[in-house]
């Protein structure tokens, strides 16, 4: 059953099914080509790297004050070397005491101490080199300091199993077993991944124990299933919740195992909760845009709440892309003078992409080019090509710490709910990418006022509706203070939490989880700016989950008289309930 629920929407299906002009004969060559040598560079192209280190070359020869403080750094290290190996200090290894790969014990002694500290010392005059270079471009200097990074981690002491102590321990008590097992495992993931299996999450499964909050789809169209939730209390706040969740990944991050959804949570407090889940689209899709996900997406979700929850507004939530899709969408209603919105919520979402971190390392002209070639033949961006640039972001800890585990002491670790959510990816259409990283990050149209919705500039200047914006402190994808640039865009009242944990772990901060912690603060419409780190050291400090805080501040913000739960899909059935929770589209693969 699908329906359209007004002219935009209409229109947006329009968009959707309508052919493309084919591509200039001599581009399509160009795109195979460059799609041929990402397969072989995982995606990162040689010419941008390239035109890094040339750059930086340059540069470097013609510095001679750098070339003097690099040569007095390498002397002073090749100094302390030879007293460490000589004796002549005691404890030479007190630079890992800052460094997880050789936090333990183990590494204090001889002879891997030295091999530690010699290897901290080529990192850190190689960290030096490729910083501060003067006439080096800023954005080609962290391109060279991190793939110089990347490069000198293969060569870590940790890294192998002849110079990392704790795996010379662990395969001597188990007389090599460790190694038997781990090469099993390693042989176990390359089937896997030459037959493009997904990995064993046996015990976690849809349906069962993730996404198993109760509710009904009460629309559908080809972007998007809406979920309506079941109330569990006599009587709720009369403002429902919507949200819209990243469309790189699947729904349930936020309605993971009962005891940590977000959702559940939620409805536990009284609200009546929607949720969007996403189509994961195929290459029929290529030509499917950005504004269509907030058409079909957000705007027809809010069309379908309308129906069923007529005269109240709605405390929208966004999180990641999903957040930047809404606060795109907030600032159109806004232009429109459309105020169904009584709040917005972002978690962990960028509105300003001036300084989005180390992803923004993968967005020059030549990256995205080299992207958009690897889209063009599928029609979309895989879930593996999003996941490998992910995991080089962090690659000490999701991809050389899973070796050193998996392959060199043959552990595995136990799978979690989040684990088997973060296998379960989607893809991104190839027109909606493009988009995506051309407009936003690339030329930061959002931020500086010239996006545009059906021909018209929209500014998030104009939301008056209050903002409640979640960033978190190890966040490598929206790191908090590229999240917190909201505030030199917005002109409504924003209250700003800076909570523990990552990009998702962070978001995810159940009442009850140990050594949770937050910073809250608000800024309201009449206060002065103040930059990020002066807001740190004024914000309050709390202890336990900003769920709790949140929910209060939705509170706030609800009409103080409670109402009888609507029905679900609505009193006259306009939207009839189809499909349980969690839906179809969240088993699309």
């Amino acid at each position: 059953m699908t329906r359209q629920k007004s002219t935009r929407s209409a229109t947006a299906s329009q968009s959707i099914v309508e052919a493309t002009q084919p591509e200039n004969v001599y581009r399509s060559l160009d795109h195979a080509k460059e799609s041929i040598i990402a397969r072989m560079t995982g995606g990162i192209s040689p010419a941008s790297l390239y035109l890094a280190y040339i750059d930086w070359a340059m540069h470097m020869i013609g510095s001679p004050g750098k070339q003097l403080e690099l040569n007095s750094l390498a002397s002073k290290g090749l100094t302390s070397l030879a007293q460490a190996t000589n004796g002549h200090i005691q404890n030479s290894c007190s630079p890992l005491m800052t460094d997880s790969r050789f936090a333990s014990p183990s590494w204090s002694v001889w002879p891997y101490a030295q091999w530690a500290d010699k290897f901290l010392t080529i990192e850190k005059w190689w960290d030096t080199a490729t910083r501060d270079v003067p006439g080096l471009s800023k954005h080609h200097q962290n391109v060279v300091n991190f793939a110089t990074r990347q490069w000198l981690d293969i060569f870590s002491p940790s890294n192998n199993p002849l110079t990392n102590p704790e795996i010379v321990q662990c395969t001597a008590e188990q007389s090599g077993k460790n190694l038997l097992r781990g090469a099993m495992n390693a042989v176990h993931d390359v089937m896997n991944w030459t037959q493009h299996n997904a990995p064993d999450t046996d015990s976690f499964t849809v349906g069962k124990n993730l996404a198993v909050t109760p509710g009904k789809v009460v629309f559908t169209n080809h972007l998007i299933e809406l979920i309506q939730y079941s109330p569990t209390t006599d009587r709720v706040i009369a403002e429902p919740v919507l949200i819209v969740p990243a469309a790189i990944m699947k729904y349930y991050i936020l309605d993971l195992s009962p005891q940590n959804s977000m959702i559940r949570f939620l409805v536990s407090q009284g609200y009546t909760v929607f949720c969007i889940s996403w189509r994961n689209i195929d290459e029929k899709d290529r030509d499917i845009s950005l504004n269509d996900y907030q058409k079909l997406g957000v705007l027809a979700a809010m069309d379908t709440i309308g129906e069923i929850i007529s005269d109240h507004k709605i405390h929208a939530v966004g999180y990641c892309l999903g957040g930047t899709i809404l606060a795109i969408t907030a600032a159109t209603l806004a232009g429109q003078k459309d105020q169904r919105l009584a709040s917005v919520t972002l978690l962990a979402a960028q509105t300003d992409f001036s300084e989005p971190g180390e992803l923004h390392l993968f967005i020059d002209e030549s990256e995205i080019n080299f992207i958009e070639s690897m889209m063009s033949q599928r029609g979309y961006l895989s879930a593996e090509q999003m996941s490998g640039a992910f995991q080089l972001l962090q690659s000490n800890e999701l991809i050389w710490s899973r070796i050193v585990n998996d392959y060199m002491r043959g552990e595995r670790a136990p799978i979690t709910d989040l684990m088997a959510w973060n296998a379960d990816a989607t893809r991104l259409p190839y027109r909606m990418h493009s988009e995506y990283l051309r407009k936003l990050f690339l030329n930061n149209e959002l931020a500086s006022g010239r996006y545009q919705v059906d021909g018209h500039s929209i500014s998030l200047h104009n939301i008056r509706c209050p903002l409640f914006v979640v960033s978190t402190e190890r966040d490598h994808i929206a790191p908090w203070k590229s999240v917190y640039k909201i505030h030199e865009l917005c002109d409504s009242a924003i209250t700003f939490v800076l909570t523990t944990g990552g990009h998702n772990a962070g978001i995810i901060s159940e009442p009850g989880h140990p050594q949770r912690t937050f910073k809250l603060r608000t800024t309201e419409e009449s206060d002065l700016h103040i930059e990020a780190d002066a807001w740190e050291t004024l914000a309050k400090h709390h202890e336990g989950s900003w769920w709790i805080a949140w929910t209060d501040w939705l509170k706030e913000h609800s009409n103080k008289k409670r109402i009888a739960p609507p029905p679900m899909g609505g009193k006259n059935q306009a939207n009839k309930p189809m499909h349980p929770a969690p839906g179809t589209y969240v088993f699309q693969t």
